[in-house]
């Protein structure tokens, strides 16, 4: 059953792809929804929109409602303890989570404060899913890092899971988006 709902989907796909072309496909499946919030606070926060079009598709498939089971909401999924501190940091008084562009300038900045941390895309993805403390714990930890500069192993599956899949989705907006 599997293999035929498999067949049935890449026929799809292909058919798509000949009749609407590769590209316009691809980027049905790689939308950039909120392009306009992704891009100004992108820009404000100095970090790469595909980067966050990445983290948006896996953390709430782009639907501005999510929860998770840990209480983070949003597109970005922003946990409560980040929204306090932005609010805080940003001056941003009480505000609606949900509401996509407040969601997504959080988000920025809480990527850009994590770039600030580690300098390195990898471990800001790691610190994004797994949280900064573990990361900067891992770092100092000879088994997960030989030089304390980057990991070579995520003891959290999730997380290592987690950065594999931005990974693999901002290789492909880049791909599709990139001029």
């Amino acid at each position: 059953m599997i293999k035929k709902k498999y067949f049935i989907i890449c026929a799809i796909i292909l058919i798509a792809g000949l009749t609407f072309g590769v590209n316009r496909c691809l980027k049905i499946v790689y939308p950039t929804h909120y392009e306009e919030y992704v891009m100004k606070y992108s820009k404000e926060y100095d970090i790469d929109p595909y980067l966050v079009f990445s983290i948006m598709k896996v953390e709430s498939k782009f639907f501005p409602y999510a929860e998770s089971n840990r209480e983070a909401r949003g597109l970005m999924q922003i946990s409560n303890i980040t929204q306090l501190w932005a609010e805080d940091e940003l001056q941003m008084g009480d505000i609606n989570i949900f509401n996509p562009e407040t969601n997504i300038q959080i988000g920025c900045w809480y990527i850009s404060k994590l770039f600030k941390q580690f300098d390195d895309k990898d471990l800001v993805i790691a610190a994004y899913n797994g949280g900064s403390g573990n990361v900067d714990k891992w770092l100092k930890d000879q088994r997960y890092s030989r030089n304390g500069i980057n990991l070579d192993t995520i003891p959290f599956k999730e997380t290592s899971d987690y950065v594999n899949k931005v990974n693999k989705y901002y290789k492909r907006y880049k791909a599709i988006y990139e001029k």
